[in-house]
């Protein structure tokens, strides 16, 4: 119930603030492309890309080698995700040696410009592509410690972004078609069973991918029950009318499963009917 009033410098234009540092870069996905193109004054030679978004990253595959050895997979390196970045525009902009991986943990949402109502959570992940320590990962993290924030290093972030992955392309998109809490939707039986198959297509795949996902389906969904009535971001976005970011959470996901010739039956239909209901009323870029 507490209300913190914070006076930050805010601009709609970039060049008003020069180079930077760090920019993070926490919009929707699908928002993107469109302000990559306005994010340019902001990067110097040396300026860091922090991608605090949810989804597969538009960079997932760049260094690929570094992540995973497994012969199956490595025919990904540096490949494009149409669902991330359609035309390439982003990876264009924002080049490689630049970013910063970051996985939240948080619940907020944003009721009215400028008013950030926060839930639960504090818990941020940072991480180097290339799977490396670095000393700019170190040093915001101290940083993001400092200003209280529950800030971890680690040197497999793609693994850290599948874990969270795998509730979201579950509970976001299923969402959307009920209307209703993740609480609601896990004491239904046929959710649940829904929603375990979709977890088992998404680690099979992480785990052709390399990324030594160990957690059980059972155990990732018991979690999720402990935190209670939780609004997914996208149900949020339907309800205020806004367009969903079902590409990257979902889509991505569906293009890689169809690059590795892996069977996602339960992820391909919960894609499919979302994308057309979203359609529907007008809310799938």
């Amino acid at each position: 119930d507490e209300r913190v009033v914070v006076k930050l410098p805010a601009s709609a234009t970039a060049v008003d603030f020069g180079v930077q540092d760090v920019v993070i870069v926490a919009l929707k996905s699908h928002t993107l492309a469109a302000a990559v193109e306005g994010i340019a004054p902001l990067l110097g030679r040396d300026t860091a890309i922090v991608t605090a978004m949810n989804g597969v990253p538009w960079w997932f595959f760049d260094q690929w080698a570094g992540a995973s050895a497994d012969a199956a997979s490595s025919a990904l390196q540096g490949t494009r995700l149409v669902a991330c970045d359609r035309d390439g525009r982003i990876a264009a902009a924002l080049e490689h040696h630049r970013i910063i991986g970051a996985v939240v943990y948080m619940a907020v949402d944003v009721p009215q410009p400028g008013v950030v109502r926060w839930n639960s959570g504090r818990r941020v992940v940072l991480g180097e592509p290339s799977h490396q320590s670095s000393v700019r990962v170190d040093e915001l993290t101290k940083a993001l410690v400092g200003a209280g924030f529950e800030a971890v290093a680690t040197d497999n972030i793609r693994r850290e972004l599948w874990l969270k992955l795998l509730g979201n392309v579950c509970f976001n998109p299923v969402s959307v078609l009920t209307g209703v809490t993740t609480d609601v939707m896990l004491d239904d039986a046929y959710m649940c069973g829904l929603f375990l198959g979709m977890m088992r297509e998404a680690i099979a795949l992480a785990n052709q991918l390399g990324l030594g996902i160990t957690v059980e389906s059972e155990a990732r969904i018991a979690h999720t029950r402990k935190l209670g009535a939780i609004k997914s971001s996208m149900l949020q976005d339907v309800e205020a009318g806004r367009t969903i970011e079902l590409d990257a959470i979902v889509g991505s996901v569906v293009e890689i499963a169809q690059r590795l010739a892996l069977p996602a039956p339960f992820i391909n239909a919960v894609y499919g009917t979302v994308r057309m209901r979203a359609k529907a009323l007008g809310l799938y870029a």
